[in-house]
């Protein structure tokens, strides 16, 4: 190993922390709501609030998963309807692969558990810039990763410590950031039809179906998202295919 591969290596894993820093500080204020709410209204111990964090590391999940617990709904529909929303990162999973096949288990399964929405939008775009594998780009992804995990936890930790001092804290707006934050995610992606209808939809859905009980709005507003951006998908995919037959000329098959 040489000092100047060192460096590369370094330089990049500091550069993925630096390009996730504006997703962190969206993240920050969600991560205490979440640890304030888990001891405060979910009921949840110290350890079981920070497990959460630790093990589960998904900001959406978690607050369905404790708010569907201090409800007391089965652990069925908590398996369901966590996995429909997480369902999405089995599709960042789908999109990265073909810029990630070079990579050993080593690095696989650590990235694909750190992976949020905020890391993959971090570091789609450097992923997908060549179609040959970019020299020490796993470690831009593992420097974004961590700050995430390290951030998240951090912040998490300080609701829990301290969330029960502030009454009603997860009324105080906070989560705002968030807000920004997925649309600051979102709409860069929306870069062709089928996305745009994809998210249309989602956010359609969950508007209409967002008075059903347990949280599944969320769970029926994936479902009918994924449904129409396929839809759309295959809509365009036939279009196009249909444009280019009617642009291929017809030549004599018998010759002159």
């Amino acid at each position: 190993m040489t000092d100047s591969f060192f460096t590369t290596r370094r330089t990049s894993f500091v550069a993925g922390m630096r390009d996730t820093i504006p997703m962190v500080v969206g993240a920050t204020p969600f991560g205490i709501i979440f640890g304030a709410f888990a001891v405060t209204e979910a009921g949840l111990s110290f350890w079981g609030a920070m497990g959460f964090s630790l093990f589960v590391f998904a900001g959406s999940a978690q607050f369905i998963g404790a708010t569907l617990l201090a409800q007391g709904t089965g652990i069925g529909v908590i398996v369901l309807t966590t996995f429909i929303v997480n369902v999405r990162h089995a599709l960042y999973g789908a999109s990265l692969a073909p810029y990630m096949k070079h990579l050993t288990q080593r690095w696989l399964l650590p990235l694909g558990f750190w992976l949020t929405d905020e890391t993959y939008a971090t570091v789609v775009g450097n992923w997908s810039k060549s179609k040959e594998p970019q020299p020490n780009m796993e470690w831009y992804h593992f420097g974004s990763s961590i700050l995430m995990y390290v951030n998240w936890n951090f912040w998490t930790l300080v609701g829990v410590l301290f969330g029960s001092r502030f009454e009603n804290a997860a009324q105080w707006g906070l989560d705002f950031a968030m807000i920004v934050t997925f649309t600051g995610i979102v709409v860069p992606l929306l870069v062709n039809r089928p996305m745009v209808v994809c998210a249309v939809v989602a956010g359609v859905a969950g508007v209409a179906f967002n008075g059903l009980d347990n949280n599944l709005g969320l769970l029926v507003a994936s479902v009918l998202a994924i449904a129409a951006g396929y839809l759309a998908e295959e809509y365009t995919r036939r279009n196009e295919n249909n444009r280019l037959q009617s642009n291929t000329p017809i030549t004599d098959a018998g010759g002159e």
